[in-house]
């Protein structure tokens, strides 16, 4: 599969967009509106310098290339025209998903496989609006996948095992290694995982325990890791966190949420990608 287009330039969406050129796919990049879009050569300056810091055999030519691979387009059926593989990533909100598929359902080609990067998300509640649940499953990167490049495939009861197969084949060729899910569950492994570290972090902080710094310090210093959680979750960006946790049962979540938008998302501070989240990087 040469022809990928991706929904969504955010975090996740610009780090697919830039991996897969990067790998040697032709990508369509699609937003909702151009003046998202012509933020883009900002984004790729920031992960052409990461590429460069992080990656021994990363140079200046192969991520000029890299850039000249990527086409952007705010028109959805122009996205959608040569696509043999779409990969969501919308905001993780149910009903963004669904009505994000149903637009794409109406222009897609018959060929198209349809994958969402959705974190916490069960395919099975996204694939009655795909128009073709066979084809479609979940493909999920951690974040910064140029360093962290696992790519966890899984589908639903429905998903066609050849599709599934074309997918994790696809993962490989832009350098993920591929973890094949063996049945749905919300978080595959790594959010499983990581999703209640970070809120028993979001826990020490919101009920003033102790300052990010110092949760950060004790985990780093006693496990040997090489990030605490709150870098983790600027890495990761505000905005996953504030979505995953505003409508949460769990009150403090709920705190946690009205924190980061109150004194991150609103001041423009989303994460290390925009230079500021819980630390300043600038």
């Amino acid at each position: 599969m040469q022809h990928l287009t991706v929904l969504g330039t955010g975090v996740l969406g610009s780090q697919i967009i830039f991996q897969s050129a990067y790998a040697g796919k032709d990508v369509v990049a699609y937003d909702i509106s151009d003046e998202i879009l012509a933020k883009l050569p900002e984004r790729w300056d920031y992960l052409k310098a990461a590429y460069l810091a992080d990656l021994p055999d990363a140079t200046a030519e192969k991520l000029d290339a890299a850039v000249a691979r990527i086409r952007v387009t705010a028109d959805l059926a122009d996205a959608m025209k040569d696509a043999d593989i779409v990969i969501e990533a919308v905001p993780e909100r149910l009903d963004i998903k669904q009505q994000t598929w149903e637009a794409v359902a109406a222009v897609a080609p018959e060929k198209t496989i349809f994958a969402t990067n959705s974190s916490t998300l069960l395919p099975s509640d996204i694939a009655p609006f795909t128009g073709r649940p066979e084809k479609f499953l979940a493909l999920h990167f951690a974040n910064e996948v140029w360093k962290f490049n696992v790519g966890e495939v899984m589908g639903h009861a429905g998903t066609d095992a050849g599709a599934f197969e074309e997918v994790a084949t696809f993962a490989e060729e832009i350098g993920m290694v591929p973890i094949r899910i063996h049945k749905e569950q919300p978080g595959y492994v790594l959010n499983s995982l990581l999703v209640p570290f970070l809120d028993a972090a979001a826990h020490l902080f919101v009920q003033g325990i102790a300052s990010v710094e110092d949760i950060d310090r004790t985990w780093k210093i006693s496990t040997g890791a090489p990030a605490g959680p709150f870098e983790i979750y600027d890495v990761v960006g505000m905005m996953t966190p504030y979505h995953l946790s505003k409508d949460s049962d769990d009150p403090v979540m709920r705190e946690f949420a009205e924190i980061v938008k109150r004194d991150y998302i609103d001041k423009g501070y989303l994460g290390k990608g925009s230079g500021r989240g819980f630390y300043d990087y600038k």
